[in-house]
C-alpha cells in the first residue's frame, strides 16, 4: 500500500483538473482527495497499490486536454487505515 501527495504546477486550474483526476482515480479503485491550492497549483493524496498510484501520477503529469502541465512533484506519506473513496476538497 502506498500513499503521496503530489502537487502538480502550469495551467492546472479552471481546466476541469480536479474532476479529472477524480474520474482517473475512481477507474483506478484509489482513495484520497485533489484540492485546488492558493498558489495555483493543484494537490493530490492519493493511497492504493504502489502501481496504481504511480499510474495517477502518470496521468496527472499529463492532465485534461486543456491543461498545461509544467512540474509534478511527489513526496511519499505513511500510509492510513481505513480509507475509501476519492473527493474534491474545495
Amino acid at each position: 500500500m502506498k500513499r503521496a501527495r503530489i502537487v502538480v504546477s502550469g495551467l492546472v486550474q479552471g481546466v476541469g483538473f480536479r474532476m479529472f483526476v477524480e474520474r482517473t482515480a475512481g477507474k483506478l479503485g484509489i482513495s484520497g482527495w485533489v484540492r485546488n491550492l492558493p498558489d495555483g497549483t493543484v494537490e493530490i493524496e492519493a493511497q492504493g497499490p504502489e502501481t496504481l498510484v504511480e499510474e495517477l501520477a502518470r496521468q496527472a503529469a499529463k492532465g485534461p486536454s486543456r491543461s498545461v502541465v509544467r512540474g509534478i512533484k511527489k513526496e511519499e506519506l505513511t500510509p492510513e487505515k481505513n480509507t475509501e473513496g476519492f473527493s474534491v476538497r474545495f
